[in-house]
C-alpha cells in the first residue's frame, strides 16, 4: 500500500495538469475566435462586447442580486424590437428603433440608461421612424426621421435643439452625417425606382439653410443610384454609399466627385448589399453590407485593409444576419448594428487596451 500510495498521488497530478493543459488549450480556441484577422496574422481588433438591454450597460448591485437571489427574478432591461441606426459620443451609445420610435442611450462610462425622442408626444422633438443618425464634436445628435422627412436635433442629454429640412425636401430619407464642427449636415436621400431624388442634401447645421444638393441619379463617376448613407472624413470631405451602383464615392465637402471604390461581387473589396458606415480618426473607411454579414475596412485610398464577420443564422460574436449600421468612437472601437438579433456589438482596436479609452467604467 505504501508503494502505490505515491504512484497514486502522481497519477492524480498528471490528470489535473492534463486538465488544465486542456482547458487552457480550450480557452486559446475560444480567444482565437474573438480575435480580427485570425491567427497567424497580427491582431487588428477584439471583440469585446455585446449590448442587448439597458442591463448590459447599468449597475448591478449587491442589493439587486440580493433580491434576484431570494425571488429568483431575472435580470432585465429595456432592449431593442427593431434597431436601426447607431451613434457614439465618448461612451454614450444611442440607437435607434424603428419600431418603438425612439432613440435608446447606453451610457457604458456613466452607467445609464435613457430614452431620446420617445415622450415628446406628438411634438417638434418626436420621432416617428429614426433611420440615420450621426453626433458632432460636441455630442449632438443628428436623427434623419424616415416618416416626418426631416432632420431632428437633440444636445447630448436628449434635449430637443431644432428641426432640419421640411417634408418636401425628401422622397426617402435614409442616411446623414453632419461634420465635427457642427456646421453641415448632409442627408441622403434614397430616392426610388419613381423618383429622381438620388442626392445628398446640404444643410447648414445651426440655421437649417438648404445649401446645396450633392449629385444626382445615374451611373457615372459623381452620379449614384439608391444612396444610403454619407460618411465625413477627418478632412471634411465625404464618402456616399452609393448601394445601387454597389460602391463608395468620395467628394469634396463642396460636393466635387474624387474618387470611387468598390463594385458588385461575392469578394472581399466588392459590395453585394451596402448599408451605412463610418469613416475612423486615421481616415479608413468602414462599411456594413447586409448580405455579406460583415463590415469591410478600407483605406483612404480604397484599398480593402481588412473585413469583420460572417453572415449567419446562429447568434455569436461576430456573426450577422441583418447587419444595418455602424460607428466608429474616438477612441477607435467599432459599434454594430444588427437588427434581426437586436444587438449591438462592440469591437476594440488592438492597440487600444480594455480598460483605456470612453468606455472604461471604473
Amino acid at each position: 500500500m505504501t508503494k502505490q500510495f505515491p504512484v497514486i498521488i502522481l497519477a492524480a497530478i498528471v490528470f489535473a495538469l492534463s486538465g488544465c493543459m486542456a482547458n487552457s488549450s480550450k480557452k486559446e480556441v475560444v480567444d482565437e475566435d474573438l480575435v480580427y484577422p485570425r491567427p497567424p496574422e497580427d491582431p487588428r481588433y477584439y471583440y469585446e462586447r455585446t449590448i442587448n438591454s439597458s442591463a448590459d450597460v447599468l449597475s448591478d448591485t449587491e442589493s439587486d442580486k440580493l433580491r434576484r437571489a431570494f425571488t429568483g427574478e431575472s435580470l432585465r432591461g429595456e432592449g431593442f424590437a427593431k434597431p436601426y441606426g447607431v451613434a457614439v459620443h465618448r461612451g454614450r451609445i444611442f440607437v435607434g428603433d424603428t419600431v418603438r420610435h425612439a432613440v435608446l442611450v447606453f451610457d457604458i462610462p456613466e452607467q445609464k440608461f435613457f430614452f431620446i425622442g420617445r415622450d415628446q408626444n406628438e411634438g417638434e422633438g418626436k420621432i416617428h421612424k429614426p433611420m440615420g443618425m450621426s453626433t458632432d464634436g460636441s455630442g449632438n445628435l443628428y436623427v434623419l426621421d424616415a416618416t416626418a422627412k426631416r432632420v431632428v436635433v437633440y444636445d447630448r442629454d436628449g434635449n430637443f435643439l431644432r428641426n432640419i429640412g421640411k417634408p418636401g425636401d425628401f422622397y426617402r430619407p435614409a442616411g446623414i452625417g453632419v461634420d465635427k464642427e457642427g456646421t453641415r449636415v448632409y442627408a441622403v436621400d434614397i430616392g426610388g425606382s419613381s423618383s429622381n431624388n438620388h442626392h445628398v442634401l446640404v444643410y447648414d447645421a445651426q440655421t437649417g439653410e438648404r445649401l446645396e444638393n450633392i449629385s444626382e441619379r445615374g451611373t457615372e463617376d459623381g452620379q449614384v443610384n439608391l444612396p444610403r448613407d454619407a460618411l465625413v472624413a477627418p478632412d471634411g470631405s465625404i464618402y456616399v454609399i452609393d448601394g445601387g451602383n454597389f460602391r463608395v464615392q468620395h467628394f469634396s465637402s463642396e460636393g466635387d466627385y474624387i474618387s470611387k471604390f468598390g463594385s458588385v461581387g461575392r469578394n472581399p473589396g466588392q459590395f453585394s448589399r451596402p448599408k451605412e458606415g463610418a469613416v475612423d480618426n486615421e481616415g479608413n473607411v468602414f462599411v456594413v453590407d447586409a448580405a455579406f454579414g460583415n463590415f469591410q475596412i478600407f483605406n483612404s485610398d480604397g484599398q480593402l485593409l481588412m473585413h469583420v464577420g460572417e453572415r449567419s443564422n446562429r447568434n455569436r460574436p461576430a456573426r450577422f444576419t441583418l447587419p444595418s449600421s455602424l460607428d466608429v468612437d474616438e477612441d477607435g472601437r467599432v459599434y454594430v448594428v444588427d437588427q434581426l438579433f437586436r444587438k449591438i456589438e462592440v469591437f476594440r482596436p488592438a492597440d487600444l487596451e480594455e480598460d483605456e479609452g470612453f468606455t472604461f467604467t471604473e
